[in-house]
C-alpha cells in the first residue's frame, strides 16, 4: 500500500495534538507533520514538527516550500482559530450585545479565524495537487451557518467563521479548475473539551461535551465517505450536513 503524507496546522491544541496521535497510529501515513506557533519536539520517527506563526504569510510560504521535499500530501487539517483569550495583542471576549463590539476585536477575530486559514489554502496548492485524491479540512463551527443563526450574539466569532466558510466555497471553485483531486471540508467538531470551549461548557449537556479523541475519530471516519464531486462539504461531528 502506498503510504501518504499528512499535515496538521495548529498541532499544539487539543484537537491538533490528538490528530497527530491518531494519524500516526493509523499507519496510513509515511510522514505526519505538525505546524504550531509553539516549538514542539517529536519523540517518534515519522512525526515532524515545524514552528510557524500562521498570521505571518512569509512563514507559511516558507514551510510549504520545505514540505515539498516530502512529496504530495493527501490530508491537511487546519485547526487554527480563536474564540477567547489574547490574539493579535487583543483580548477576545464573545460579544453578547451590540455595545460589546469593537473594531479591534472584530479585526482580531477575522485575522485568526478567516485570514490565517485562507493563507494556508493559498500556499497548500502545490502540496496537494496530484493524481490521487487529497482532502483539506478546516475547522469551523455550526454558529458560522448564516441560515441557522437563531440565537445571535458572538458577532466576531460567528462572522469570521462564516467568512471562512465563504472563502472555502470560493476556493473550491478555483481548486476544481487547478486541482480537481482536492476536496475541501468545513468541519464542525461539536463542543470539545479543550481550552477554546472551557469558559462556555456550563450550558453544554454532558453527552454533547466531547473528548478530543472522540471528535478526531469521528472526523477521520467521515472523511472516508465523502464524495469529491459534491465538495465543498460543511458537516458536523455526526457527518450531518449543515446549511451554509
Amino acid at each position: 500500500m502506498k503510504l501518504k503524507n499528512a499535515l496538521v496546522i495548529g498541532a499544539s491544541g487539543g484537537i491538533g495534538a490528538e490528530l497527530i496521535k491518531q494519524l500516526y497510529a493509523s499507519s496510513e501515513f509515511e510522514h505526519v507533520h505538525g505546524v504550531s506557533r509553539q516549538s514542539l519536539l517529536s519523540e517518534q520517527e515519522g512525526i515532524a514538527y515545524h514552528q510557524v506563526d500562521s498570521s505571518d504569510e512569509k512563514q507559511i510560504m516558507q514551510v510549504c516550500e520545505q514540505l515539498k521535499q516530502h512529496g504530495n500530501f493527501s490530508l491537511v487539517v487546519c485547526c487554527v482559530g480563536a474564540l477567547h483569550g489574547s490574539q493579535n495583542e487583543v483580548d477576545l471576549h464573545p460579544e453578547k450585545r451590540l455595545e460589546d463590539i469593537s473594531a479591534e476585536q472584530l479585526l482580531s477575530y477575522f485575522k485568526t479565524n478567516s485570514i490565517a486559514p485562507m493563507l494556508w489554502l493559498k500556499h497548500l496548492l502545490p502540496l496537494v495537487k496530484a493524481d490521487d485524491k487529497a482532502q483539506i479540512v478546516l475547522l469551523t463551527a455550526r454558529v458560522a451557518s448564516i441560515a441557522d443563526n437563531r440565537l445571535g450574539g458572538w458577532y466576531g466569532y460567528r462572522a469570521s467563521k462564516a467568512a471562512l466558510n465563504m472563502l472555502i466555497k470560493t476556493a473550491q471553485v478555483e481548486y476544481q479548475r487547478r486541482a480537481k483531486n482536492v476536496e475541501l471540508i468545513s468541519y464542525h467538531p461539536g463542543t470539545v473539551d479543550t481550552e477554546l470551549s472551557k469558559p462556555f461548557q456550563g450550558n453544554v449537556a454532558q453527552d454533547k461535551l466531547f473528548t478530543s479523541e472522540f471528535t478526531v475519530r469521528k472526523l477521520l471516519s467521515h472523511l472516508t465517505s465523502l464524495d469529491l464531486e459534491a465538495a465543498p462539504h460543511y458537516i458536523d461531528w455526526d457527518n450531518k450536513t449543515i446549511a451554509w
